[in-house]
């Protein structure tokens, strides 16, 4: 297979060089890595790994690694990488040239891309070894990104001839596999958006009348081999991949994607064919006789993927098209047809393929849970819930109660693995893979929404069991069946407590068959005992108090249990009860023991529904942990540092990190009144700040943890320790490097660094490789580049903007020569912004030229005459006021035009002595503004809000001829069709104006100005203008509008009154 242009000598080295790259020697090991590292460099390299990956005589490691290196070239080689901002990415590896910066990777030659476009296809066609076929598949996937179609539009052809020839037994091979590459070409276009989907939409017009008899021969009952299996899931993937998101459309003569609607949503019956073979599929016998024998081979089966793939394909199918209410406009009418038709049709298949294990067969846990979803949905769908209606019972007995009960693996982890068996039952993804969260959905749907049907039936089935159960001695009592009831129970708890009818029944429920479990010898029972706490916290007991005080004694027993699984659903519970009225009565005169089970449970094991507990009971217990914050910090650190000496692997550890932080972010919080107590944190909590900003973004996932903790360290304590201030420059740093997307979490303390000590601010310089650089350039280099950058948010620039406001406060007199910066930046963007939208940022701006004006306005007035944009500036300023709803925009503005008038009007340039009339009507606008607001404010403070009481006794769901309807569900599904109407993917995951929700300074942005009232402010300068030169504003007083003059007498009167209150003050300037 070697190819004649190949140096075979070349070849031989590198297949040396791989071979060696295995040893146990690192000195053969390390210098054939530096060579295979380097191969990247070498013309023709790819073809050489090439000739070593299709030579399947080639030892398989060899082969294996020659095909990981082609992948991974082709991938960093194949075009110049950049970020979605498009900034050139550097080298993979992370190498770099002599002088540090990051080395750019080659490129590969034209030649080289056109040899290994045709060899790989002809390698991979005949690969049989699935982990060199996958590795060849993908690369062919980073190729064809790139390349399909412009450059390479002959990969289609080859691929549809080689399916072409599946008539042909021997063939097999090279059939499955160009299926595979054409799954991997589709899998490229499977999240565009519609005008993208060109490519997407003729592979599905050429290749679908080609491979949809091979699916229905596949599918029928004479085929049963591996290799037909292997192609059936290549079908039903590429199918999955070309319709998921989007039925195909048709394209346009050059291509691109057209608004003519597919042939399916044209003539829904078009689909009818594939519908068949995805219900052949699901109803495809597989004898046991055929089958693997152990559990773990039958999941990896191909006949089982095929079915995985047809019930999920069923499933997406139903729930884009299965609600006629929730499809978007234009595929209302295939709706409707699938909501009639085929989903009804499904139904049949989805329940045969449940029925299996309740009849004694085999099928695997993803089948049954993609076959209980779409039973999920169709409880929602009328024309389905009536045929289900009959089956209801089999359905919530049969399959889902067995579903949901405990297996004989569960029982062995929870007493021999009890870490795994906790993380099996914490997982996020159990949700995603798992029957038993599948099963809990379906019931509880069937219960929200078909309630006349179900509720009353299951109620009086869970009930018999529970009965049976204590009726039963103990040595033939079935833990099993008892723990899935109160499983059930606990599922339905929202429901049950939102019906006032049901109350008695379930304290009864909690007193005869919970609260005795707490001891029961069963472990697992102990463990559901403590679960049931957290379903039913909010029960109403009907005693004298003693039945929750009885229930606080048991959930505190069992945080000392044997079995850590209990330990974890105790500690848990306790975060529920904690909430419930009385029971603090019980609770706080334990708090130091309950502190301590908590930190003996954590040191066992990371989990962050442990630490969020503990959380609850900081925050809850708010006043009554200063006793215990510094050994609560201390605790929590060590726990902090533990969980990530864990290791990458670890995710619950990495989750439970992130809790204690944010648990030592509560303690600070609860403490903010007491900073004393700080310094006793700091000792432990400095050093890990410094951890996770100093060390190259290796704890990126905790940085907004450790600035939310810097920010309370340096903002509630009178002083900053040096050891503090240590923080500085590695928050420059970070910025620089690896952290310019956290520049809002990073201001608030950088704001309190300047604010606290602006002398040692302004002095203080740390080393940088570019030699030494002062805090106050750090600050405005973050600006500048913040503003600058086009990566750059816009809620990011305004907040990068107050930084220099907080110089400007804070540096009085001290930071002349940094002014011409300032403008420099804030008035080019204000160039940008003019014609924008959305005033915010503008906003922004004029506070920032507000701040200048208020520190010097002599100083600022030079710089925006210098520019020759005084008056142009200043007009456009007022006549934003109007626009402006921030308070802090409304106090610089004042602040900021009328200090302009602290200036002798003979100095002012002429332009702008004539705006003077219109400067003071903008400000005692802008003032009266505040004023109004704040006694509003003030007023609307002293309304209470009595909430509604609302109670559900008298509904029972939908009725069988209804669809059910969902305010939420419709709300999501309006959002999820804009995007086939073009909206972009990052608008509809972050909402509309996602950008505002950073908005803005007006609540953590605090300096000296937080004590000047900007009403008193205008009093004393204007009286003080009036004092100064009486005759100018004797004319500026004729020129303002009489209303001007009438709130300005007004707000004097105000000013005089309150300071005659206040007693003496010192001046507002």
């Amino acid at each position: 297979m070697a190819d004649p242009k190949v140096d075979m000598t070349q070849v031989e080295a590198l297949h040396v060089a791989l071979q060696q790259s295995f040893s146990p020697d690192s000195s053969v090991r390390d210098p054939a890595e530096a060579s295979i590292k380097h191969l990247k460099f070498i013309p023709g390299a790819t073809q050489m790994l090439l000739a070593i990956t299709g030579e399947q005589l080639v030892q398989y490691e060899v082969r294996q690694a020659a095909s990981i290196q082609l992948k991974n070239i082709c991938r960093e080689c194949w075009v110049e990488r950049v970020s979605y901002l498009g900034i050139p990415l550097p080298a993979i590896d992370g190498a770099t040239n002599p002088d540090g910066t990051p080395q750019a990777p080659p490129i590969l030659s034209e030649e080289d891309k056109l040899v290994v476009k045709g060899k790989l296809m002809e390698c991979l066609m005949s690969e049989p070894d699935k982990s060199i076929r996958d590795l060849m598949a993908e690369t062919l996937h980073s190729i064809a990104i790139h390349d399909f179609p412009e450059t390479w539009p002959e990969l289609l052809p080859t691929l549809l001839q080689t399916i072409s020839q599946n008539a042909d037994p021997s063939q097999a091979l090279r059939v499955h596999n160009a299926l595979l590459a054409m799954r991997k070409v589709c899998k490229r276009y499977e999240y565009k958006s519609r005008e993208q989907r060109g490519p997407l939409n003729e592979i599905v017009r050429q290749s679908f009348p080609l491979i949809l008899p091979l699916a229905q021969r596949l599918a029928g009952p004479n085929e049963s081999s591996l290799e037909a299996a292997m192609m059936l899931k290549q079908i039903l993937k590429i199918f999955w991949s070309s319709t998921q998101f989007y039925l195909p459309n048709g394209n346009n003569t050059d291509g691109t994607a057209s608004s003519t609607p597919s042939p399916a949503l044209a003539n829904p019956n078009a689909m009818e064919p594939w519908f068949e073979v995805l219900k052949a599929v699901l109803t495809k016998p597989l004898p046991e006789a055929d089958q693997p024998v152990s559990k773990e081979e039958r999941n990896a089966w191909p006949w089982w993927k095929v079915k995985k793939w047809a019930a999920q394909i069923m499933t997406r199918l139903f729930s884009r098209y299965g609600i006629p209410n929730y499809a978007e406009e234009e595929v209302k009418e295939f709706a409707k047809y699938f909501s009639t038709n085929v989903a009804p049709s499904f139904l049949g298949p989805v329940c045969e393929t449940l029925n299996l294990r309740p009849s004694g067969q085999f099928c695997t846990d993803r089948v049954v849970h993609l076959c209980l979803n779409f039973v999920d949905l169709a409880v929602e769908l009328a024309p389905t819930y009536k045929l289900l209606k009959p089956h209801m019972d089999f359905l919530l007995y049969k399959v889902c109660f067995p579903a949901m009960c405990l297996t004989e693996e569960d029982i062995d982890e929870f007493e021999n693995d009890p870490h795994e068996f906790v993380h099996k039952q914490n997982s996020p993804l159990a949700d995603f893979y798992d029957p038993r969260m599948s099963a809990i959905t379906l019931v509880t749907s069937a219960v929200k929404y078909r309630g006349q049907d179900t509720m009353q039936p299951l109620l009086g089935f869970l009930t018999e069991i529970l009965q049976r159960y204590n009726a039963t001695d103990e040595a033939n009592r079935n833990h099993i069946e008892k723990d899935c009831a109160l499983l059930m129970f606990g599922s339905l708890s929202e429901i049950l407590l939102s019906k006032k009818k049901y109350a008695a029944e379930l304290e009864g429920l909690m007193v005869t068959s919970v609260f005795p479990d707490f001891n029961s010898p069963v472990g697992f029972l102990r463990c559901r005992a403590c679960w049931m706490v957290q379903r039913f916290s909010e029960l109403p007991w009907s005693d004298d108090g003693t039945h929750l005080k009885d229930l606080i004694q048991l959930v505190l027993q069992r945080l000392s249990d044997p079995a850590l699984p209990v330990q974890i659903e105790a500690s848990k519970a306790l975060r529920f009860l904690i909430e419930v009225e009385g029971a603090d009565v019980t609770l706080l005169p334990v708090l130091p023991q309950i502190l301590t089970e908590y930190f003996r449970i954590m040191n066992e094991i990371g989990n962050d529904e442990v630490v969020a507990a503990l959380q609850v009971i900081i925050d809850t217990f708010g006043e009554h942990i200063e006793p215990h914050a510094i050994a609560l910090v201390t605790q929590l650190s060590t726990a902090f540092k533990n969980y990530v000496d864990a290791g990458d692997d670890d995710d619950d550890a990495a989750m439970a990190a992130a809790q204690c932080l944010e648990c030592i972010n509560t303690v600070l919080k609860g403490t903010c009144e007491h900073p004393e107590l700080y310094k006793g944190m700091e000792p432990h909590l400095i050093p890990l700040v410094l951890q996770i900003l100093g060390n190259d973004g290796e704890y990126l996932e905790y940085v907004e943890f450790a600035l939310d903790t810097l920010t309370f360290l340096t903002y509630f304590p009178l002083q900053l320790s040096p050891q503090l201030w240590e923080a500085f420059p590695l928050l420059y740093v970070a910025f620089e490097n690896w952290a310019f997307d956290y520049m809002i979490l990073m201001t608030p303390p950088l704001n309190n660094f300047i604010s606290k000590d602006p002398r040692y601010f302004l002095t203080a310089a740390a080393d940088m490789p570019e030699g030494s650089v002062k805090y106050i350039d750090m600050i405005f280099n973050i600006v500048s580049k913040t503003v600058q950058e086009d990566r750059s948010s816009e809620s990011e620039q305004r907040k990068a903007l107050s930084l220099y406001m907080s110089v400007l406060h804070n540096c009085t007199g001290q930071v002349d020569n940094y002014v011409p910066i300032i403008n420099d930046i804030a008035l080019a963007k204000l160039g940008q912004q003019v014609n924008a939208e959305k005033p915010t940022t503008r906003h922004a701006i004029f506070q920032v030229l507000g701040s200048a004006l208020y520190y010097n306005p002599e100083l600022e007035l030079r710089e925006l005459e210098k520019r020759g944009i005084t008056g142009q500036v200043i007009t456009q300023w007022i006549a934003e006021i109007d626009s402006m709803e921030g308070w802090l925009s409304q106090k610089m503005s004042v602040l900021g035009l009328v200090s302009i008038l602290r200036l002798p009007a003979s100095s002012l340039p002429q332009h702008l002595g004539a705006m003077i009339p219109n400067i003071i009507a903008a400000a005692v606008k802008l003032a009266v503004k505040m004023k109004d607001e704040t006694e509003k404010g003030q007023k609307d403070d002293d309304v209470a809000i009595v909430p509604e009481a609302g109670d559900d006794d008298g509904w029972e769901g939908f009725d069988e001829n209804e669809d059910v309807t969902n305010p939420s569900d419709e709300a999501y599904m309006s959002a999820l069709n804009k995007l086939s109407s073009g909206v972009d993917v990052s608008q509809f995951l972050l909402g509309d104006g996602w950008d505002d929700d950073f908005d803005d300074l007006e609540d953590d942005f605090h300096s000296p100005i937080d004590n000047v009232e900007e009403q008193h402010f205008l009093n004393d300068v204007l009286k003080e203008a009036y004092q100064r030169e009486p005759e100018v504003y004797q004319q500026v007083q004729a020129a303002l509008p009489a209303e001007t003059v009438a709130s300005c007498q007004q707000l004097f009167a105000s000013v005089d009154a309150q300071r005659s209150q206040a007693g003496p003050v010192t001046p507002s300037s």
